[in-house]
């Protein structure tokens, strides 16, 4: 009985085989999308499955790819897909390829990052939309992974992505404004990698800049140094305290933390960040730092900036700035920790072109520019507050 109940099966295949070879491309995926589903879904014998699955490899060497492409989509998501057809269908073109690597889960993560590997940019962005996408197929896309599919890795809130394959899409695409802005508006991105972000912008603008022409080369480079230092402090006061020496590792690692960035968090309000500053380049624990900074005498203080490598002709405007903390009043200024305080700057601004302390000139020129920055800052706040009160008081006549 079994016998013929099999030479049945076998004929009905080649009777199957038979017609597909004559059969019209539209009608082919037809039928294969048909013979898949039962396959899936209808409660064959073994035998009968057997068959279907023989029907199914042999219509993987069918030269149209309507064929195979409904082929995979009927099988991609499915568990009880035949193994054997789904890993080819994953080494078929992209277009077939990708819904299989998308969806089917009987791939392990050895499979996947092999196929990020070898895989053109259409086969890894299908990797990357993967749900529950694991912490190792994240980094393969993170290290070879175009773009296009590192994009699709951040947009995907299921996939499990490590810190470092964070900072390693920040190196290797940092510079597409696709890639930056997910990865800004990502609460687990640290602060250290936005401002990697941040400075990989600010040399691109600069670069267009002067390539235009439209500043010299110098100018745009300190524009664009300035707009980044602006961006740093910001990143500072919006930022976890836990995060701000990691931060201030970056910047030392990566040149950019200068005696004007640590005068500007200063005279920003920004303690914290002044005093890991100062504790990071005077390899010094930061309570220490922060019992100096807040001291009664001055002597402690010029030795901390000492030891930091401070330049002596910076001293009395930090002197000053403290003092003005000490004293308080301008730490609560437009602009929380994030911005210049401009009376703060002016009474330093004073006290250094009133001081005979070797060259101040370039501080006294940077505190300028403080300045100015600060009553612009404070006057667009100001026309800000207004316009609000504005909108609030048409808000209340209207209803």
């Amino acid at each position: 009985m079994t016998d013929k109940y099999g030479s049945a099966q076998a004929m009905i295949v080649r009777q199957f085989l038979q017609w597909v070879r004559s059969a019209p491309a539209d009608e082919r995926a037809e039928a294969i999308g048909a013979l898949a589903r039962c396959y899936l879904y209808s409660e064959l014998s073994a035998d009968d499955l057997k068959a279907a699955e023989g029907a199914m490899l042999m219509l993987l060497d069918d030269p149209c790819s309507l064929v195979r492409r409904t082929l995979a989509d009927v099988l991609a998501a499915s568990p009880a897909a035949p193994p054997a057809v789904i890993y080819a269908l994953a080494a078929d073109q992209p277009q077939i390829a990708a819904p299989v690597l998308a969806l089917s889960p009987l791939f392990v993560d050895a499979d996947l990052v092999d196929a990020v590997a070898m895989g053109c940019p259409a086969v890894q962005a299908a990797i990357a939309s993967r749900a529950a996408l694991p912490r190792s197929v994240a980094a393969a896309i993170a290290e070879v992974g175009s773009p296009e599919s590192c994009l699709v890795l951040l947009e995907n809130h299921d996939a499990d992505i490590a810190p470092f394959s964070i900072d390693r899409i920040v190196e290797r695409h940092g510079h597409l404004a696709a890639i930056r802005e997910p990865l800004l508006a990502r609460e687990d991105v640290s602060a250290a990698t936005k401002h990697t972000l941040v400075t990989k912008l600010s040399e691109m603008l600069a670069g267009f800049v002067a390539g235009r022409r439209w500043l010299e080369a110098d100018q745009a480079l300190r524009v664009a140094r300035e707009a980044c230092e602006k961006v740093t402090i910001t990143l500072a006061a919006e930022s976890p305290d836990g995060q701000i020496r990691p931060l201030v590792s970056h910047l030392r690692e990566s040149g950019q933390l200068t005696a004007g960035l640590i005068l500007r968090a200063l005279l920003s309000g920004n303690i914290v960040m002044f005093e890991e500053a100062l504790a990071e380049l005077a390899d010094m624990p930061v309570a220490r730092v922060s019992g100096l900074v807040n001291g009664s005498g001055f002597a402690g203080l010029c030795a901390l900036l000492e030891k930091a490598g401070m330049p002596v002709s910076t001293y009395p405007a930090f002197k000053e700035a403290i003092q003005a903390m000490r004293e308080g009043g301008f730490v609560s200024e437009p602009g929380g920790a994030a911005h210049l305080k401009r009376r703060m700057i002016e009474r330093v601004l004073t006290r250094c072109e009133s001081e005979e302390f070797g060259d101040l000139a370039p501080l006294i020129t940077l505190l300028h520019r403080f300045v100015t920055e600060a009553a612009r800052e404070e006057a667009r706040l100001f026309c800000d507050d207004l316009a609000l009160e504005e909108f609030d008081d048409q808000r209340s006549e209207a209803a």
